[in-house]
């Protein structure tokens, strides 16, 4: 049976082409769906159009996931995991990890988007990508660091924002 694929499925077809599948395929489970429509001489006249409209939704969608791509690759995201004296980090950085960071910054993404082959488990700078779409790839950067750095960082910056405040505090009442 002869049917008009209106989503892409892996392994079957994509968007407006006509494939061949099992009747109780198409009946069941493809057009209930809405994954597909059949074949029928009305609807293979209306497949131009179905086309045209499939090809101006991906348009759109390609638009608005470069987009997306250009906003990932401008984060910078770190995350901070206990490490031993010896650069050795307890813990590891996931693609869920990531997921949620750039949650964080506004950004949606699916785990699957993540590229990832394995979990960082090292301190430093990474690069990975993510896949949008299979014509959209972003490149994130991230750096991973140590806590007790982190916290090091953050106390200097405290002292500094101290200091400040005392330089104004002085300043205010010399005059």
């Amino acid at each position: 049976m002869k049917v008009i694929m209106l989503e892409n499925i892996e392994k079957l077809g994509n968007k407006g082409e006509v494939v061949n599948v099992k009747k109780g395929y198409a009946r069941n489970y493809l057009v209930p769906r809405a994954f597909a429509l059949y074949a029928t001489p009305a609807n293979m006249k209306r497949l131009v159009t179905i086309q045209a409209e499939l090809e101006a939704d991906e348009e759109k969608k390609l638009l608005e996931l470069k987009k997306l791509a250009e906003k990932i690759a401008s984060v910078k995201l770190t995350f901070v995991r206990k490490a031993d004296e010896h650069g050795s980090m307890f813990g590891s950085v996931s693609d869920n990890d990531i997921v949620i960071a750039l949650k964080g910054q506004d950004i949606d993404i699916l785990r699957s988007n993540v590229q990832m082959e394995q979990h960082i488990k090292e301190l430093g700078q990474h690069t990975l990508q993510i896949r949008l779409h299979k014509d959209v790839v972003a490149d994130l950067s991230f750096v991973v660091e140590a806590e007790a750095k982190a916290e090091a960082e953050a106390e200097v910056t405290a002292e500094a924002e101290v200091e400040e405040k005392v330089e104004v505090t002085a300043e205010t009442e010399a005059e």
